[in-house]
């Protein structure tokens, strides 16, 4: 077995699905024209050697790591003056490659298709060890996107990119659904960013991000605010930022950061509202407070945040929205360290956080969302399926969710558990109502309008599904489950018998490297099917079948109830088709 150091360019064509179903014969044509003006001749001035073409992709090896970044970023510059509709993602990784004949295989090329994935359109993005061996060396600017968890690769991966806006051209974040720049809303918009953990002991860093937390919460009930979801902001942990950058990148008018210290028994938590656009600060504060004092801290600077912002709210509307803390700081911080495993959706972290909720729960019975909570990962267990027994997790989700509307009947959080559970048992009107209120109590609360584009994808509302996900993708742009709502997005395509735009949104989501589950290669693999490319929806059943090897037709009527009798049909008919057994 031969192996080699190479660098490798993986690159493919943004939307291609799309553009095939707008025009295909044009799409065709102009793919040809640019590979024979444009991308052929660029790659062979950087001595670069075409692997192989994959439809709407292809992989080059290059001898330089210097000549494959050059390359791409040449090629993107020269696709953007051109102002055409063709628009690649480019990734570059150096690494350890096998060669059998003219192809290469191996963990480097893996890795640089899934920084690909990762890329902006118009965009290239490099592995950290690109980036260091070429930064100094070319004309380029770089931005830091720390480290990222990318599908199938051990470990943390740092990541950079080359974007257009480093050029002052426009571009938008990889995590959006369209090239469109985001519209700032008429009313106030704001992102709260993770705040900084100051202190000597890591170990603290759930006070920063329980704080940044509870902020986003107490915030979003602001009937009059639009704010952006935690998901979002998150992504932004541990990076140094351009306020004005995460402004047009999010759309919101102001950004909020901070900075959190802990000696001993007492806490220091800095906090400033900045205007993104011009980065003048709208207000700023130092609290000093003994660490028993968090919960009044929260509730001040919430208070605070929300008069800077809004003066004209009376002190009434402010107190009606402050979050509702638990009385045990033990508690509070087991919940934070449950949530925190629970966002990241694996099936061991999903176990793990439920341990520490119900933790919470024991040290505060009157902790409402840490009932919720667990009330929603009993849910994931059964949609991602890794649940042991879907009946009892649905009923021990019941269970916790009513629990937390029995002690708070105004908790947003709560309605949107139970609505989620509602939905798996088939109770759609129900399960509507309740992510309704929920939406209705935290305009900003985009994991519900993400529930309702599910239920009403199963309740065969299709268009106020699509709808739904769109907006859940708005108020969390850079969401790590913004795979989650574009494959709901396909399926909702698929069940209304628009198979090209079904397949848009399922390669948008594979696209998307903190995609996860069987899902998006699911919904794949049926567009496919009803569009008669059924070789390639074989193997999308196949990437399907890897990630959940008891996959079957009849797993997913159970798992999925519609409302309308046989409503999966369109869907099932297309994966019968592409060989998923019964």
């Amino acid at each position: 077995m031969e192996r080699r150091l190479a660098a490798i360019l993986a690159a493919d064509v943004v939307g291609y699905s799309k553009l095939m179903g707008e025009d295909e014969a044009g799409t065709l044509a102009a793919l040809k024209a640019h590979r024979i003006t444009l991308f052929d001749p660029t790659t062979k001035k950087f001595d670069g050697r075409i692997v192989k073409l994959m439809g709407d992709g292809v992989l080059v090896e290059f001898p330089s790591v210097v000549a494959a970044v050059e390359c791409a970023v040449a090629v993107q510059r020269a696709l953007a003056k051109e102002d055409s509709p063709i628009k690649l993602r480019c990734g570059i990784n150096l690494g350890d490659v096998i060669i059998e004949g003219d192809d290469i295989y191996g963990d480097g090329v893996n890795l640089a298709a899934r920084l690909e994935a990762l890329a902006d359109p118009g965009g290239v993005c490099v592995s950290d060890i690109v980036y260091q061996s070429v930064h100094k060396n070319i004309e380029a600017s770089f931005e830091d996107m720390g480290e990222q968890k990318l599908k199938n690769i051990d470990g943390k991966i740092r990541v950079w990119q080359w974007r257009f806006a480093a050029a002052g051209q426009q571009s938008s974040s990889s995590e959006t659904s369209t090239d469109e720049v985001l519209v700032i809303p008429e009313k106030p918009s704001i992102a709260v960013l993770p705040f900084d953990n100051m202190s000597d002991d890591a170990e603290q860093e759930y006070l920063a991000d329980g704080l940044s937390e509870d902020l986003i919460t107490a915030l979003s009930k602001v009937r009059w605010f639009f704010v952006i979801a935690r998901n979002s902001t998150f992504t932004y942990k541990g990076q140094a930022v351009d306020i004005t950058k995460v402004g047009k990148e999010l759309g919101v008018r102001y950004v909020l950061e901070g900075s959190v210290r802990k000696a001993g028994n007492r806490v220091r938590v800095t906090v400033q509202l900045i205007e993104a656009a011009t980065g003048n600060h709208v207000w700023a504060e130092r609290y000093d407070r003994q660490i028993e004092d968090i919960f009044d801290l929260q509730d001040e600077m919430t208070n605070t945040i929300v008069g800077a912002i809004e003066p004209e709210l009376s002190a009434a509307e402010r107190k009606r929205v402050a979050a509702k803390a638990p009385e045990n700081l033990d508690a509070w911080e087991s919940y934070q360290r449950g949530v925190w495993h629970m966002w990241k959706y694996e099936p061991d972290d999903l176990i793990a956080g439920l341990k520490l909720l119900k933790r919470a729960t024991d040290l505060d019975p009157n902790f409402t969302l840490a009932y919720a909570y667990m009330s929603y990962i009993h849910y994931q267990k059964v949609v991602l399926g890794c649940s042991d027994n879907i009946k009892d997790d649905l009923d021990a989700g019941m269970k916790a969710a009513q629990r937390a509307l029995a002690i708070d009947d105004q908790d947003s959080v709560a309605y949107f558990a139970i609505g989620r559970i509602y939905m798996m048992q088939g109770q759609h009107d129900e399960s509507i109502a309740a992510l309704e209120t929920a939406v209705k109590l935290n305009p900003s609360f985009a994991q519900a309008y993400h529930g309702l584009g599910m239920v009403f994808t199963l309740a065969d509302r299709l268009e106020d599904a699509k709808a739904s996900c769109l907006h859940s993708e708005r108020l969390s742009p850079r969401d790590p489950i913004h795979w989650a709502s574009t494959v709901v997005h396909a399926l909702a395509c698929v069940l209304s018998g628009d198979y090209i735009e079904g397949a848009h949104w399922a390669r948008i989501t594979i696209q998307n490297p903190r995609s996860t589950s069987y899902w998006p290669h699911a919904v794949m693999a049926s567009s496919l099917a009803h569009l008669g490319q059924i070789d390639e929806a074989r193997a999308e059943v196949a990437l399907a079948i890897k990630e959940k090897p008891d996959l079957t037709l009849s797993y997913l009527s159970e798992v999925l109830p519609t409302k309308k009798p046989n409503g999966l049909d369109p869907y099932l008919i297309g994966l019968r088709k592409a060989g998923l057994p019964e």
